[in-house]
């Protein structure tokens, strides 16, 4: 799945259900790398799919910053 745009409270149940549902049977993995601004609920959705074993393909030095991930190890 690749996120764009803006990760934003409103839309973080949707994406959140979406994203499940869509790697119900596969091993999950998200490409961050357009996303260009997440709010204090789009970080913490990232954060809970990455405990449930989701893998980051690519992210952005912002969305790298914005998590406090080391960017060389995360994405």
């Amino acid at each position: 799945m690749v996120l764009e745009g803006k990760l934003l409270e409103p839309w973080v149940d949707e994406v959140g259900r979406l994203f499940m549902a869509s790697h119900a049977q596969s091993l999950p993995r998200i490409d961050l790398s357009a996303l260009t601004f997440i709010d204090a609920a789009g970080a913490e959705l990232l954060q809970q799919l990455l405990r449930r074993g989701v893998q980051v393909e690519s992210c952005s030095p912002y969305v790298a910053e914005m998590l406090h991930w080391d960017r060389k190890q995360t994405c």
